[in-house]
């Protein structure tokens, strides 16, 4: 079993371990201080034995908008509704917020997620070139409320 709640404090660290190790990006520490500290409201831990085993992080963009930047599960708790469930819990906090509309973007190489996208109702929008650092191209994506 797991569970899915908001970030804490100490949460924090672990969360930037489980991003080193899942996540091919390279994100400067501070930024996910940073997110909590901002709005806090759009990132929450996945939990199992009260050890951090997934996370999504989301802010709002505009008044009834908001983004997705991660979402990740350590690989051996994936394919068991963790992102799914984190997926779900942001997006029901996001209509507490007035959201209509979200987006993200998702390696066009990474096709598990971006079948996972659809999977929650998520459209292809358009294709964005050498978004990530290594020069990846990325799908946007958006779904409405």
């Amino acid at each position: 079993m797991f569970k899915i709640r908001h970030v804490e404090p100490n949460d924090i660290y672990p969360v930037i371990t489980l991003a080193f190790e899942t996540l091919p990006e390279r994100y400067n520490p501070s930024i996910f201080n940073h997110f909590y500290e901002s709005f806090p409201e759009g990132f929450f831990v996945a939990l199992h034995q009260n050890t951090i085993v997934g996370f999504l992080i989301g802010i709002k963009t505009a008044q009834t908008t908001a983004r997705i930047l991660m979402l990740s599960v350590d690989d051996k708790h994936r394919k068991q509704g963790i992102g799914s469930a984190l997926l779900r819990q942001f997006l029901m906090e996001m209509k507490q917020h007035y959201v209509t509309e979200v987006d993200l973007e998702v390696r066009t190489s990474n096709h598990g997620a971006v079948a996972f996208y659809k999977k929650h109702g998520f459209c292809q929008r358009g294709i964005l070139h050498q978004f990530y650092q290594n020069g990846e191209h990325a799908y946007s994506m958006w779904k409405e409320l």
